[in-house]
């Protein structure tokens, strides 16, 4: 799919700031909310996947392409509202989100519920399951432009990158690889709003009792090979949201949903969203 077959569409936030979103495919609607470190054209295979089906959406979440900024309020709720303001603009009745953007998909269905709900490993912290402790060293290194070394010590400490315990040298290339490859722009501007947006999964740590109030249909999906301290809520989220039901796959990771295994994404959200 080439960048033609999109449909760009813009809309405004509770609070102004302008959102805007890519579009493809007939049918019901599908909201799709991306990660940390992802835009909406990161998850092109996806909704390729998808568009004989569905009419999916994606949005470029704040601070990324012609979407306003966090802004000095930011928070899950900006986000939230955000989604919410797109839900209303394309009449969508389903809402997928992954990662970061699964979090933030759960507080916008705990506003407003959606006909069906799916995320892939939301940022989720239940009794302090996210840990940060180098998200101040992280944040103080991309204030000084220090992004090759930001994003290294990123990939170590989150272990998201699928080379397990390696030695450093091998996480200190992969960070130059991101930082300058073809998306590596991308990259580097959207690295100034993870602080934020991890101090955000931080500051929502809780027992969970909150999600027991998503009342809509839900399907938690997680992969075998994504560390525990993302998967290990999922069971829990299972037994607090009232509607649930939880899928692992075994040999899938974190980026499943946007760069190993789209297809298969799209499989599990067809068979859900229906």
């Amino acid at each position: 799919m080439t960048n033609a077959n999109w449909q760009a569409g813009r809309t405004t936030a509770p609070d102004g700031t302008a959102v805007t979103f890519l579009e493809v495919g007939a049918g019901p609607g599908l909201v799709v909310v991306p990660g940390n470190n992802r835009r909406a054209h990161h998850y092109r295979e996806l909704a390729v996947a998808l568009a004989d089906r569905y009419r999916v959406t994606v949005i470029d979440r704040r601070g990324r392409g012609a979407s306003g900024p966090q802004g000095p309020d930011y928070s899950v709720e900006s986000e939230a509202g955000d989604v919410l303001a797109v839900l209303a603009a394309t009449g969508a009745k389903w809402l997928f989100g992954h990662s970061y953007g699964g979090l933030v998909a759960l507080h916008a269905a705990l506003r407003q519920p959606p006909a069906g709900l799916a995320v892939y490993e939301p940022g989720v912290s239940l009794g302090g399951s996210f840990t940060a402790g180098w998200l101040p060293d992280f944040t103080r290194l991309v204030e000084r432009g220090r992004h090759h070394a930001a994003m290294t010590l990123f990939l170590r400490r989150t272990r998201l990158a699928p080379v397990g315990d390696a030695p450093a040298p091998v996480f200190h290339a992969l960070a130059f690889l991101l930082l300058h490859g073809s998306d590596g722009a991308d990259t580097r501007a959207m690295m100034a709003t993870t602080p934020r947006e991890i101090g955000e999964v931080v500051r929502l740590d809780s027992d969970g009792s909150r999600y027991a109030a998503v009342t809509c249909p839900t399907l938690l999906l997680g992969g075998g090979r994504t560390p525990a301290y993302l998967t290990g809520v999922l069971p829990l989220l299972s037994q607090i949201i009232p509607d649930a039901r939880l899928e692992m796959i075994d040999d899938l990771d974190h980026n499943a949903p946007d760069l190993n295994a789209p297809a298969l994404i799209a499989a599990r959200l067809s068979g859900f969203l229906h």
